[in-house]
């Protein structure tokens, strides 16, 4: 499998999305599951279909382009928002970046190595491949000039917390689902949803800004966008008034971009004691 992502890593951008919006489609009609919670999760949205429906094909795209980014020549990335970043390291403030499942979220870390990690690097919180191989080629090529990685452990967040405090800055994905007693519940898309405490847990505690921030896949492989936007959060303990906070922000980016979001995501999951299982 390792020389099947060296082989990819070597096609031009196009003609991986294009293959990955083939491979989106037939995971689609192929997996009974998937499908299901695709669009029970799309349903609970409100959107009208014609608007998420182009997801499915995203979906294939952000697997097929892992390759190119990790291993492959560097993809085309414009800025939007910029300024933001800039304004905050000037004032010598850490920056917790939330970055939903929208677009391609790979991309928006690597920019942000690429462009300011050599005086502010990031440390970016991921979740291991349960494929050892896998596990292994993530741990090597996410590991950049610029760019660090910490597990989901006590010990990755002790390593944000350091980060932070040093001024440097952090990328989660705050959708994601937590551990147990590391979340709450909290209304996304007026359904609750189990969602992390721990990017307002790192603000409250450092005093960092928080922006948020997702990289937007442009039609035909030109590239990315990599947007960043305030986060106008309140000084409150990161309870369930704080996270309703959250995912009100999150819903607003992925109204406003349905075609780009990972909907077949498990995001209303319980765990298994929670359950009764």
């Amino acid at each position: 499998m390792p020389l099947v992502f060296q082989l990819l890593a070597r096609l031009p951008l196009w003609l991986l999305h294009g293959a990955g919006a083939v491979l989106g489609w037939l995971v689609f009609w192929l997996s009974p599951t998937y499908r299901r919670r695709f669009l029970d999760n799309a349903a609970q949205s409100g959107l009208p279909a014609k608007q998420w429906r182009a997801a499915v094909a995203a979906a294939g795209r952000l697997t097929l382009e892992l390759p190119r980014l990790w291993l492959g020549r560097p993809v085309p990335v414009r800025w939007q928002g910029a300024e933001l970043i800039e304004a905050a390291l000037a004032q010598g403030r850490g920056v917790v970046f939330i970055t939903p499942h929208l677009g391609c979220f790979e991309v928006a870390a690597q920019a942000y190595g690429a462009r300011f990690g050599q005086t502010h690097p990031m440390t970016a919180l991921y979740r291991p491949a349960r494929q050892a191989w896998l596990a292994a080629l993530e741990s090597r090529v996410r590991a950049r000039p610029g760019l660090h990685t910490a597990p989901t452990t006590l010990a990755g967040v002790k390593q944000m917390l350091k980060a932070l405090k040093h001024g440097h800055c952090v990328g989660l994905l705050p959708d994601q689902v937590p551990p147990l007693h590391q979340g709450v519940w909290a209304p996304f898309f007026g359904k609750p949803a189990y969602t992390m405490t721990l990017s307002a847990r790192l603000a409250q505690q450092t005093g960092a800004a928080t922006l948020l921030a997702w990289g937007e896949r442009l039609p035909w492989g030109r590239g990315y966008v990599v947007h960043v936007l305030p986060f106008a959060s309140t000084p409150q303990a990161p309870g369930e008034a704080a996270i309703t906070q959250l995912n009100q922000a999150l819903e607003a980016l992925v109204r406003h971009h349905p075609d780009q979001y990972l909907w077949g995501y498990a995001r209303y999951k319980a765990h298994r004691t929670e359950a009764g299982a």
